[in-house]
């Protein structure tokens, strides 16, 4: 039973850290501690929830060697 409000993973703009983590392959103390540079390209800060900027998180994978 699928629900109209509920928007598929790869279509979000923003992505919690879980699924992010999930999307990614990625662990999320990994995420946390690429995430806490101050100027960090492809967070978005929700009070004091972190959001991945799912678009810019992608491009700055496909540009990266390592992690």
């Amino acid at each position: 039973m699928a629900r109209s409000d509920v928007v598929p993973i790869w279509e979000k703009a923003n992505l919690s850290m879980e699924e992010a983590a999930a999307y990614f392959g990625i662990g999320i103390n990994k995420l946390r501690e690429m995430t806490n540079e101050d100027n960090c390209p492809f967070v978005l800060w929700n009070g004091s929830k972190r959001m991945i900027k799912r678009k810019a998180f992608e491009k700055f994978l496909e540009a990266a060697y390592s992690i």
